[in-house]
């Protein structure tokens, strides 16, 4: 049986129950904690009027613009007037989610405002219309109750007006809004909103926070103990956040990682209040810890753009207050130039500088830039990997447009290649800085055209010059936590998810100059220049090291020091010395051995005349090495042996040292009153050279031979007599 027109209205009382339940939301397991510890939730009343009107002026701006046969309500072509400018934080946030929130119900609240007959309205003009809708979301959030008026607060007429005349259709707009929840049989308005939707505020609303520390105020040591004191506890990877807890991110080393609902709780901690921690997306620390591992000690860095300035702060923090600088482009606003200086003093920041030109506009000559090495390239891109849009556009001074794209999903196509177009531009044009030896390009974009098609096309297109090495893609010096991370390419990627947003991040480094090569000598060479090796002796280099880096034989020998020259000189000394040992060597050796015959033929002439040589008796007592003592030819070979072999390469500068060795004696029997005796000559000596130990290089100074042989050797005083002594 069909049912009455008047059976088909709600009672007041279903209306109240149905408009109660439509403020509650779905909490996440992550927000339980917090909402357990308090009896009651906080009632909303509403913002003050400045906090509307920029809320209508957002959603005039990015609000859907339908068909022209599927519009229901217009919203005229002008702004909301009597625009405020945003004077705190909060109402600036507060003013963004307001749009938001209106922009993803939109049909919702349209179709309310048609049912209840709010629409149209003869006393409320077009362009007031979006104002209508923003207060409208409100109105049905605060379960239709009236808003709390501060005395102090200056009113807005607008704002006024149009609040009157919702409030006078509260009970319409209360049953509008209960049967549309009927009709999509649904819970809450929530659940009304496109899957895509759900899940990113899903994502949102379990993103942890992340936060870097201050290292100019604090060590990470102390930021540990303070936090141990504040009641939280440190757990080992983001899977564990539970309750007051933290830990260390992965990537960065001076990130800590906290829960999602303790943000309130923590802005309130003395360590973020004196800005010893701050709270930033961890994408753009991945590219400032990038940065940091291409810096040398004095190296000076480029922001491209002056988007967030917590970037620039954590640039400066990593980077030497006294010898590096860290230029920032586009702060054109004298009012905003001041305003960040105030905040940089606040982090005891110092070595920031402000250029009010934009990146493009700097040319790569410039002489500020000269001792710039890194540039940062934060382009504006589509930003559809942010899982909360309004922190992204507040932190990053991004377009509120972006809202839109993430309520519908995508990007035009229009607008996707006018942004890859300008970032194309702008990777070109850090490409021409000669002087800079590597680019760290980073995005929040989910898309291949503004990602690896413009870094790609940009090495594609290359500089022109030849004086420069070109760019090649590096991979950036990060921990890895798992392989998906680094492309084939060498890009960094992270997808969105409940842990953190998208991030691309590509690193354009120079090829190495062959003719510039650093070896590690000429690395510790620097660092003892700089007093960084105090106490280390540094071995200097090579002649022939020496050589590879001078161009001229002039130079290098001007600019060589003293102990390389004398090195060098005994070098040239040791190689003519060895050239005449053969020759020099055979003439002692044919010397020695005439002197010795002269002297004992004169002995023996002297006491037997007239007598033969006899062939010397061998005994058995003598020694062993005059027995196999080699004769004058035998140690003339071996003397030629030494001489001619080729020094090896690890023994250019050998130093020698002579050495005695003992030549056979000549026996020569003669006759005297007491009966026939052998004699043996006197011993001669001959010195030659030979390598010694590399500990005594540089020294030229002969020493006593350890091999030293007896300078005596006691014979028996009587010879065995023997007619024949050859058999």
């Amino acid at each position: 049986m069909p049912s009455s027109k008047s059976s088909s209205v709600p009672s007041n009382n279903d209306i109240k129950s149905d408009v109660s339940n439509l403020s509650e939301l779905t909490v996440s397991n992550e927000r339980e904690f917090a909402e357990n510890s308090t009896t009651s939730l906080t009632e909303k009343t509403g913002y003050c009027d400045s906090v509307y009107i920029n809320a209508a002026n957002i959603f005039q701006r990015i609000h859907n613009e339908k068909p022209q046969d599927r519009i229901l309500i217009s919203y005229g072509n002008e702004p909301v007037p009597a625009l405020p400018i945003f004077r705190v934080e909060y109402s600036q946030r507060a003013s963004y989610e307001l749009a938001f929130s209106a922009l993803k119900y939109q049909d919702l609240l349209e179709n309310i405002l048609i049912d209840s007959c709010f629409y149209p309205c003869q006393s409320i003009s077009d362009e007031l219309t979006s104002l209508v809708v923003v207060m409208l979301y409100d109105f049905q959030d605060r379960k239709f109750q009236a808003r709390q008026i501060s005395d102090e607060e200056e009113p807005i007429a607008e704002v006024r007006e149009v609040e009157h005349y919702l409030y006078s259709f509260k009970t319409k707009l209360a049953a509008a809004l209960a049967r549309c929840r009927i009709k999509h049989d649904a819970l809450s308005i929530e659940h009304i909103l496109p899957e895509t939707i759900r899940k990113q505020e899903q994502r949102a609303s379990a993103l942890p926070l992340y936060a870097w520390i201050n290292a100019l105020k604090i060590s990470p040591e102390e930021v540990y103990r303070n936090l141990t004191k504040a009641g939280f506890t440190r757990v080992d990877s983001i899977s564990d956040l539970e309750g007051y807890t933290y830990c260390l991110d992965k990537h960065c080393q001076d990130v800590l990682v906290f829960p999602s609902f303790l943000k309130e709780e923590l802005l309130n901690l003395e360590l973020f209040t004196d800005y010893k921690l701050l709270i930033q997306d961890k994408s753009r620390s991945l590219a400032v810890r990038s940065v940091k591992a291409l810096l040398n000690m004095d190296d000076d860095v480029i922001v491209a753009h002056m988007g967030s300035w917590l970037t620039v702060a954590h640039i400066s923090v990593l980077t030497n207050q006294n010898t590096s600088k860290v230029f920032v482009c586009g702060v054109k606003s004298q009012a905003k130039g001041a305003a960040l200086k105030d905040m940089f003093r606040c982090l005891d920041c110092k070595n920031t500088v402000l250029l009010h030109e934009d990146f493009t506009e700097i040319e790569p000559t410039d002489h500020r830039l000269q001792k710039a090495k890194v540039i940062l390239l934060l382009p504006r891109c589509s930003g559809l990997g942010v899982s909360n849009p309004i922190e992204f556009i507040l932190n990053e001074h991004e377009d509120a447009g972006l809202l839109k794209d993430l309520f519908q999903g995508s990007v035009a196509e229009d607008k996707l290649g006018v942004l890859a177009e300008q970032q194309f531009k702008e990777l070109v044009h850090a490409m021409h800085f000669n002087k800079v030896q590597a680019i760290v390009y980073c995005t929040c974009s989910i898309y291949k055209e503004e990602n690896e098609e413009v870094v790609n096309k940009a090495l594609e297109y290359g500089v022109e010059g030849g004086k420069v090495q070109p760019y090649r893609l590096s991979p950036p010096v990060l921990p890895l936590c798992c392989n998906s991370e680094i492309s084939s390419d060498s890009f960094f990627k992270m997808e969105p998810s409940e842990i953190s947003n998208c991030c691309f991040l590509a690193v354009l480094a120079r090829e190495k100059d062959p003719s510039e090569s650093v070896s590690v000598k000429d690395i510790l060479s620097r660092a003892a220049a700089k007093g960084l090796l105090e106490g280390i002796e540094i071995e200097k280099p090579s002649k022939k090291e020496e050589k590879k880096k001078k161009k001229s034989k002039a130079v290098q020998q001007r600019n060589m020091p003293k102990d390389i020259s004398a090195q060098t000189k005994i070098a040239e000394f040791l190689g003519r010395e060895m050239v005449s040992l053969k020759s020099n060597s055979e003439i002692s050796v044919s010397k020695a051995i005439s002197n010795s015959e002269k002297k004992n033929l004169s002995q023996t002439n002297s006491s037997v005349q007239g007598k033969k040589m006899t062939k010397p008796v061998l005994n058995s007592s003598l020694p062993r090495m005059l027995k196999n003592a080699p004769n004058p030819s035998t140690m003339n070979k071996v003397l030629e042996k030494r001489t001619n072999i080729k020094p090896r390469a690890e023994d250019k500068m050998v130093v020698l040292k002579p050495v005695e060795i003992v030549l056979p004696p000549v026996m020569v029997p003669y006759f005297n009153p007491q009966g026939n005796k052998s004699r043996i000559a006197a011993h001669h000596y001959y010195y030659h050279w030979i390598g010694i130990n590399s500990s005594t290089h540089g020294l030229l100074v002969p020493s006593v031979s350890k091999r030293l042989m007896k300078s005596k050797e006691t014979l028996p005083s009587a010879v065995i007599k023997h007619p024949r002594p050859w058999l």
